[in-house]
């Protein structure tokens, strides 16, 4: 996080400077993207958790030169530059009079190659775009920047972007959304991204009442072999905090999870936390059907070494690794409701629940800083 700070900070001050400028008496976009020519580019204002508007529309010349001109000016708000399926978008405070935008068509919806002068928030934000892809700013990187940059339509533009569908993240939607009405009460802008909040938190409350683990609820003991044989048992781990984690070798984003989750038990084991991996290794009943009892030994050995292969191969180093190497039909699985991978639970020091979906490094350590 301090990585990361002054630039958000120096994101924050350059915004408040622009608040206090004159509004312009209009605005013209000057675009020039490279691999368009003679397309026609379309001008959309954004509004969050509703369908876009087209405001204006242009051609694109054999240079990929086009231009958009607003003699009233553009509001405050978000809005999108489309060529074909692909489009970028841009944030503005209300103050832009000349908006230079250079891209190339095809990456110009990946935020490479692309240059944009004259809006200074949508140049803030498109940095820190990037910077998410490059993955050298967080999640928590964004909850500061919602805290403390003075332009609410960035904050929470940026927050509904990298953070919706993360039910860990309401608290930050939220606060962004409050310091948007503050700043525009009666904007129509508000009243989409509320709704888009409203629907995401209804969502997290349904699948909460379906699951079979609840927050507060003692956490179901596992009782099952490690790869060498030997018994480990959930319960025996109380006075620890415990992930509790889901996964499998052959899942691709478990394999991508696993970096994060070494990195946090790394940081963290030392504090009284660890990790117990049940595996979802293994094979299905129904795949074994007319196997002779060799054939049988065969495949399930097969699929043994893939699990233990994957917990050398990402570095996987807590002792507690679980698994009756029967994929989906697994019994901590069917225990603890888990239909989808990775998935995993936190545990406090008495064995109660206090999380039952947590991914990520920043979110995982945001629980285990709860319970420490």
């Amino acid at each position: 996080m301090k990585k990361y700070f002054p630039f958000l900070f120096a994101v924050s001050t350059m915004l408040s400077l622009w608040q206090c400028a004159e509004l312009p008496k209009g605005t013209t976009i000057e675009g020039v993207v490279q691999n368009a020519a003679n397309l026609q580019a379309f001008f959309d204002k954004v509004v969050l958790g509703q369908a876009n508007s087209v405001l204006s529309k242009a051609d694109i010349n054999s240079t990929g030169k086009f231009e958009f001109s607003f003699p009233e000016g553009l509001e405050a708000g978000v809005y999108s530059i489309r060529i074909g399926a692909k489009r970028t978008f841009l944030v503005l405070n209300g103050n832009e009079k000349k908006i230079r935008f250079n891209a190339d068509l095809n990456t110009m919806d990946a935020f490479q190659n692309m240059e944009v002068s004259g809006a200074p928030d949508t140049e803030a934000y498109i940095r820190v775009i990037q910077g998410l892809i490059a993955r050298s700013v967080s999640s928590q990187d964004i909850t500061t920047l919602v805290d403390t940059c003075s332009n609410p339509m960035l904050g929470a533009f940026l927050a509904y972007q990298a953070l919706a569908g993360s039910p860990e993240f309401l608290p930050i939607q939220k606060k962004a959304l409050a310091k948007l009405q503050s700043a525009y009460p009666t904007a129509e802008i508000t009243a989409g991204y509320a709704q888009t909040i409203s629907n995401m938190e209804a969502q997290y409350m349904q699948q909460q009442a379906m699951e079979l683990i609840k927050v507060g609820q003692p956490a179901p003991d596992i009782r099952l072999a490690s790869p060498s044989g030997k018994i480990y048992a959930l319960s025996d781990l109380k006075g620890k905090i415990v992930l509790l984690d889901f996964w499998a070798s052959w899942c691709g984003p478990c394999r991508r999870e696993n970096p994060n989750v070494v990195k946090v038990y790394k940081k963290y084991k030392d504090k009284g936390f660890t990790v117990f991996s049940v595996s979802l290794d293994g094979v299905e009943s129904r795949a074994l059907l007319g196997q002779t009892p060799d054939q049988i030994r065969m495949v399930q050995e097969s699929a043994k070494q893939r699990w233990i292969e994957a917990i050398k191969q990402d570095g996987l180093e807590w002792e507690y690794h679980v698994s009756d190497l029967k994929k989906w039909e697994a019994a901590p699985a069917a225990l603890y409701g888990v239909t989808g991978i990775p998935r995993a639970f936190m545990i406090d020091r008495n064995g109660i629940i206090t999380s039952t979906s947590v991914r990520g490094a920043e979110a995982i350590e945001a629980e285990i800083l709860k319970l420490l």
